[in-house]
């Protein structure tokens, strides 16, 4: 049970979490996902946790795109807003920190943070996104959610019909090409190396007048994150306006090692159409399930799965 709003507000937060390491549902990831499933859960009266290291993966990013509402907003912006709300339902704690360790209890399951605190709950939110994994090519961290984009729908009409890149190959770099070509037709894809494209598809390219450039990148020039240059190794140059990437990742919490979910041939959570993991009683939302990685996405897969969890709680004690 809570103790009485008088004495939380006489206790410091380290002091109160001290006394309450029990939890209904722990969130792991404090974004948009996470935050929109403990809305949804907050307001049920469900007593919830959410853990959040306070790094989200678009903390680069200037400007959020194609969320009605909130077009060309900040991410920042939209998330202190976000957090300030559900802030407002007193069933609904923040802790912050980085969890290191799943673990699955009789009753429901434990989270180890890298501070030494544990927490348990019944049930599991992960809602944890992923850790872009960036070459090793100067300037393109720095970039990285400014001129060097993941998503056409996000940051596509501030680069129309600009000189544009991709940084991919094969099949992926093939696909990709087809969104942005609508956006721009003065296109690059760089393979950063002999391209593994078919020669079907080269020709098909080379039809859109799409260049395929094979030499291998040394740098990245820019201007406090905007590109300006890419300078390969053999000494050639090509300014650009935007540099679109398809680059790996990995989870930011790893539920496959610690509790057995299983993971999609993609690297992504897999989950059912409940949000359900393989795992009973853990569920998954946002970026960690999902390659339609944007802000709107995730705020209505986060308000799905707290819904989803909340009916599943309603039936277990019922």
């Amino acid at each position: 049970m809570y103790e009485s709003e008088q004495l939380k507000g006489k206790q410091t937060n380290s002091q109160y979490f001290s006394k309450m390491k029990n939890f209904d549902v722990i969130i792991i990831g404090g974004s948009y996902a996470g935050l929109s499933a403990g809305m949804s859960l907050g307001r049920s009266l469900r007593n919830i946790l959410i853990i959040d290291s306070g790094k989200p993966c678009n903390r680069q990013t200037p400007h959020s795109h194609n969320f009605i509402t909130h077009d060309g907003k900040a991410p920042k912006e939209i998330a202190d807003l976000a957090r300030k709300q559900v802030e407002a339902y007193d069933t609904v704690k923040f802790h912050e920190g980085t969890v290191i360790k799943l673990k699955k209890t009789d009753e429901g399951f434990e989270t180890e943070t890298s501070g030494g605190e544990k927490f348990y709950a019944k049930k599991l939110i992960l809602a944890s996104g992923v850790k872009d994994m960036m070459p090793d090519i100067p300037g393109f961290a720095e970039c990285w959610g400014i001129s060097v984009l993941h998503c056409p729908y996000c940051h596509g009409y501030e680069v129309k019909n600009e000189v544009t890149g991709i940084f991919s190959d094969g099949d992926m770099a093939f696909e990709f090409s087809k969104l942005v070509y609508n956006l721009t037709k003065d296109l690059f894809i760089f393979s950063n190396g002999e391209s593994a494209l078919s020669e079907d598809q080269k020709s098909k390219l080379a039809q859109n007048n799409i260049i395929l450039v094979e030499d291998e990148i040394e740098k990245i020039t820019h201007e406090n994150g905007n590109i300006r240059k890419v300078i390969f190794k053999n000494g050639k140059e090509i300014s650009l306006k935007a540099l679109y990437a398809k680059i790996p990742f990995e989870q930011n919490v790893n539920p496959s090692r610690d509790l057995g979910c299983e993971l999609t041939e993609h690297g992504f959570i897999k989950i059912d159409p409940m949000h359900k993991t393989n795992i009973s009683g853990v569920f998954a939302c946002g970026d960690n399930v999902t390659m339609m990685r944007s802000v709107a996405n995730a705020v209505a897969q986060g308000n799905f799965t707290g819904a989803i969890v909340n009916k599943e709680l309603a039936e277990e004690s019922f």
